[in-house]
């Protein structure tokens, strides 16, 4: 099954969210590609996802999350603790969303923003759909 993360390239708190989930995705389940990139953008039109959707975005399968829905479907394959942030999914997606359009939306003022895309180290490429 596609396990596919489309995230910000040029948001700080984006790229190290991509840095935190390889380092606890110990099977590789997850590939990344960058909303910016020619594959990413591929993606967003082939599952007609709205331009603003714009941070995070997770492909299961023919299924697509976002917000705190694919964050927490994210964390839910990850190894150690964080599986259990899954828990939050009781939570009304309403009030999860807020929180999450919160981060979102401050993401550059918070975090920074970089000149162009993260590149991935070699260990790390073959998990990138467009290294």
């Amino acid at each position: 099954m596609r396990r596919i993360i489309l995230f910000d390239g040029v948001c700080n708190f984006c790229n190290s969210s991509v840095q935190f989930i390889i380092k606890r995705d110990t099977k590789g389940r997850y590939k990344f590609t960058s909303l910016q990139s020619p594959i990413g953008q591929q993606l967003l039109k082939e599952n007609e996802i709205p331009d603003e959707l714009d941070s995070f975005i997770y492909l299961e399968g023919n299924t697509v999350y976002y917000k705190s829905t694919a964050a927490l479907k994210v964390c839910k394959g990850l190894k150690g603790p964080w599986k259990f942030m899954y828990a939050f999914i009781v939570v009304p997606r309403p009030i999860r969303d807020l929180v999450y359009g919160v981060i979102a939306k401050n993401r550059y003022k918070w975090f920074g923003k970089r000149e162009k895309c993260m590149i991935p180290t070699p260990e790390q490429r073959e998990r990138f759909l467009d290294a």
